[in-house]
Order: C-alpha cells, then sequence, then structure tokens
C-alpha cells in the first residue's frame, strides 16, 4: 500500500473532460524519475490509449524541473534493480514514441537526461525562458540514452553529437532552433494555454498545435549561441573518431575566442573516455535506425555498463559526481587512446547471459503516420 501511495503522490493526475495532466512531483529531488514514477507513467499512459474519452495528455513537472532524469543514484545501488529499471524506463520512452494520442510536455524548468525521454519522444514540446536542457552522461560515465541516439541523430547537421559529446546546455531558445521543443510560450503565458489546452476536445495534431501557436513566439538565440556557430559544429564534430573532434575542436580555438569552443574542448577532457566513443557510435548508428531499433542497442549497451567488464566509469561517475561529490572521478581507461574499438565493440554485442536478456519492446498497432515514420 505504502508503495502505491507513494506512486500516486509522484505522479499527480488531473482530468479535465477529454484532457489528463500529469504532474511530476519529487520538486525537492528536481523531480528525478524513480522507479515508481516509472511504473505508474506507464500504467496511465497505457490506461489512456484505450480510454475513449482521453484525447490529449498533458505533462509538466511541479517546481523549478520539469525533470532532471533519471535517480540514477538508487539504480547504482543494486544491478538487477538497475536493469529493471532502465527497461522499464526504456519501453515507457518507446510507447511515448509510438504514441496514439498527443502529449504536450511542458518544459519550464530542467530537462536533462531521462527527462528529455519522457517528453522529446512526444509529439508536442513547449519550451519557456527558463527551460535548461542537456545530455550530461558522458561525465558521469554513462551514455546518451532513453532513445537519445535517435532524436540527436535527427537534430540539424552534427548538432546532436555537440549535445551528446559535451553535455552542452541549451536554453530554450536554442531548443526551438534545433527542434528539440517544438514550440517557445514564455512561462508567463503558460496558465492560459493550459487553460486553452484544457478545452480541447481533438486528438488532432493541427488543432492542438493551433492552440499552442496563440501562445507561442520565435524566441531570439542569445548573441554567445553556439547554435549561431553550425557552420564550425559541423566541422569539428562530423569527424570519424572522438581524438579528431577534440583537435579540430583545438584547432579552431586557436583562430577564435569563443566561450562554446573552450567549454566544449573542457567537458571533453573531463568525460570518461570510454563513454564519449561508445556514447559517438550509438549517435551515428542511430541515425540510420528507427527508434525501437536504437532503444532495443541502448539496452544492450546498459547492461554491458552495468555489468562493467570493459570499465567501471558509471559507478565511479556516480561515486565522484552524485554520491561523495568530489567531482574527481578516475576514468578507467584514463585516456581516449586506450579505448579502442574492441572494447567499444562490445558494448554494442548481445549478451551471452540468462540474467541479462534483450528488451523485449510492446507490440505497437494502429498507429499515426507520424509513429510510424519513427519505426
Amino acid at each position: 500500500m505504502a508503495s502505491a501511495q507513494s506512486q500516486e503522490d509522484q505522479v499527480l493526475e488531473e482530468e479535465t473532460s477529454f484532457v489528463r495532466i500529469l504532474t511530476l512531483n519529487r520538486p525537492r529531488q528536481l523531480n528525478a524519475l524513480s522507479a515508481q514514477m516509472i511504473s505508474r507513467l506507464l500504467e496511465l499512459f497505457q490506461r489512456y490509449e484505450t480510454d475513449s474519452n482521453v484525447k490529449l495528455l498533458i505533462l509538466k513537472g511541479k517546481g523549478r524541473a520539469f525533470c532532471a532524469g533519471g535517480d540514477v543514484a538508487a539504480v547504482v545501488r543494486g544491478i538487477n534493480e538497475g536493469a529493471k529499471f532502465f527497461s522499464k524506463e526504456f519501453i515507457l520512452n518507446y510507447l511515448m514514441a509510438t504514441y496514439t494520442k498527443p502529449q504536450v510536455s511542458i518544459l519550464n524548468g530542467i530537462v536533462m537526461g531521462g527527462g528529455a525521454g519522457v517528453s522529446i519522444h512526444g509529439r508536442f514540446r513547449v519550451a519557456t525562458e527558463n527551460s535548461v536542457f542537456a545530455m550530461p552522461e558522458t561525465a558521469l560515465g554513462l551514455f546518451p540514452d532513453i532513445g537519445a541516439s535517435y532524436f540527436l541523430s535527427r537534430l540539424p547537421g552534427f548538432f546532436g553529437e555537440y549535445v551528446g559529446l559535451t553535455g552542452a546546455r541549451l536554453d530554450g531558445a536554442e531548443m526551438r532552433a534545433c527542434g528539440l521543443a517544438t514550440h517557445f510560450v514564455p512561462s508567463s503565458r503558460l496558465a492560459l494555454l493550459e487553460e486553452a489546452l484544457y478545452k480541447v476536445n481533438s486528438s488532432d495534431p493541427a488543432v492542438i498545435s493551433a492552440v499552442i501557436d496563440k501562445f507561442s513566439l520565435e524566441p531570439y538565440l542569445k548573441d554567445h549561441s553556439a547554435y549561431h556557430w553550425m557552420d564550425v559544429i559541423d566541422k569539428c564534430f562530423s569527424r570519424r573518431t572522438v581524438e579528431e573532434i577534440l583537435s579540430a575542436l583545438e584547432s579552431e580555438s586557436t583562430n577564435r575566442a569563443d566561450a562554446w569552443i573552450s567549454d566544449a574542448i573542457q567537458s571533453l577532457k573531463k568525460a570518461s573516455p570510454t563513454s564519449l566513443k561508445i556514447s559517438l557510435r550509438s549517435i551515428r548508428e542511430g541515425r540510420l535506425q528507427g527508434v525501437g531499433q536504437c532503444l532495443i542497442r541502448e539496452y544492450r549497451m546498459v547492461c554491458h555498463v552495468m555489468m562493467g567488464e570493459v570499465s567501471k566509469d558509471f559507478f565511479e561517475g556516480c561515486r565522484a559526481i552524485l554520491l561523495d561529490k568530489d567531482k574527481n572521478p578516475k576514468w578507467k581507461p584514463s585516456k581516449l587512446e586506450l579505448v579502442n574499438d574492441n572494447m567499444v565493440d562490445q558494448y554494442f554485442s548481445k549478451i551471452n547471459d540468462d540474467r541479462w536478456e534483450d528488451i523485449k519492446l510492446p507490440a505497437r498497432s494502429n498507429l499515426p503516420a507520424t509513429a510510424i515514420a519513427k519505426l
């Protein structure tokens, strides 16, 4: 009973006539996704899909975050629990990516890691001036998972490699410019937007988009935004290897003193070398795969990370960043050149161990054209 109670407290459910509003409710933890929250979201999304009275879902977060990611510290405490956590989370991501009804995510605050997984796969993503997006996994010894190799690889040019490898933070205007957000609505207009959405009696994306459009504006990119330098990002992040990307950035930095370049170099030098290499390959493979294939492959990768046979960087990253908070992880291997192709290949291989099976994604039917396109 206690766990069911906490599940309901952690994801609040409101109903208006044809709309369901779900609020992630762990504000003190920046709405980090617990196992209970994932189970609850999965249960509600499955129930709403077959309920003809539900036409539209709205997902938002309480407090100053939409969702700061999965509750990774909890995952590290037990490998078997971790496998279950990721498995349920990825099934939820797949359901959202192929959902038959529109989902509007209101991203008024921090959206990181697992928070992107429960929003970016949905049909509409509303950013505000308070939005902060990042995929910071390489600094933790992990890689952008939750189907990120699907959506990062589909951003303009090689912007996805830039965001996924460096963990760069994007604001709402940058999210809108690169397509991570479908709309930008100033936070002062959110209450009015929600009120208008509550009256919607349609699952037609054109109708819902028109409602959001009434409150939207096209935001200005700040002068120092890296998005102004897409030509440089494409030139550097299109390189074949992480080493070549880093050296291209370093040679650019001798010609120009842009903060985003020095930040990118610093981030790459601080990140786990193993994480950087598997992340780059994951995003490159994602370009040619559907969302289901991306999630199946990423789940294999997560299992290899959790097993720690090639590298235990994930556990070390969690220790240094989340648990002891000394922010000084000791990566092994410690340098990019020590991570060879065979080591990288292992993360992408099928696991020969009965305890670790490939993820089984649910069969989906009667999908709209937008969902079929993702397969």
